[in-house]
């Protein structure tokens, strides 16, 4: 496989076991704008391409284990930006373990990673997969991406050609892994899915468009190198979707808002 919307069948897979996501304790306008036509296709592309795995930072903090100091604040009601502190078990001291549950945790932290805002970045991008693709196939990956993060995509998110944002507005990109699936795990090889939901769009008034929601399932194949899992094959589909609930959009404001002030993950499992 090669890193791509490969739509898959929901065949049946012999599961190694189930994981679940630890998440950290923690008149509604759509933006000024309605959504723009061409949007499904461009949040396709943003998920063909990678909206799907775990930024720099969380990869690092992975590594070194976990800071479960409270958040600091500032004198105002406002609190600083900041990587969430994990819940939970303490990761490992150096990199994931090497079973099915450490494939899954990587897994998921990569997930988080290749969804992030940071994908957007030329050399933040670069870095990531750097950290998180198998040395052989690195380049392939990178030439994949550099393909399709051009300046008519960035524009069809909402983004500036160079992938900077937009004066006025915040950009949100970010995935959360609901749950993940070892199908084959060994001491070397391990594949892994990863249900998700992901956040693609400009906060900000007047913004056509507006931060919406996706559901995908991702799945890596996964091979033990240098002492961590790292990413040999990336594909994924849509899926499975929730029905959507009755609650009600947030305004520009406040998705602009909970963006600045609630940190991404450190550790996803």
């Amino acid at each position: 496989m090669s890193l791509g919307d490969e739509r898959e069948g929901s065949g049946g897979y012999g599961g190694t076991g189930q994981t679940r996501t630890r998440l950290p304790d923690s008149g509604g306008d759509v933006y000024g704008g309605a959504r723009r036509g061409g949007r499904s296709s461009s949040r396709s592309l943003v998920t063909v391409v990678g909206v799907v795995v775990v930024l720099i930072a969380a990869i690092a903090f992975a590594n070194r284990g976990g800071d479960d100091s409270p958040s600091k604040s500032t004198s105002g009601d406002k609190p600083v930006t900041s990587p969430t502190a994990a819940s939970g078990k303490t990761p490992v001291g150096s990199g994931f373990a090497r079973d099915s549950q450490g494939a899954q945790s990587a897994a998921a932290n990569y997930s988080v990673a290749l969804g992030s805002a940071e994908m957007f970045n030329k050399s933040k991008r670069d870095a990531i997969l750097q950290a998180i693709i198998t040395p052989s196939r690195i380049s392939q990956f990178e030439g994949t991406l550099d393909k399709a993060y051009t300046p008519e995509f960035n524009k069809n998110v909402g983004l500036n050609e160079d992938g900077s944002t937009p004066q006025g507005y915040t950009f949100v990109s970010r995935t959360t892994p609901i749950g993940t699936k070892a199908t084959q795990a060994s001491a070397d090889n391990a594949t892994v899915e990863v249900w998700c939901s992901g956040l693609l769009g400009l906060a900000g008034e007047n913004s056509t468009n507006p931060v919406t929601s996706t559901w995908f399932t991702i799945t890596m194949q996964l091979q033990w190198t240098g002492g961590d899992w790292k990413i040999v094959t990336h594909s994924q589909k849509d899926g499975p979707s929730p029905v959507p609930g009755d609650d009600r959009a947030s305004s520009a404001d406040e998705m602009a808002k909970a963006v600045e002030e609630y940190g991404g993950f450190t550790y996803a499992r």
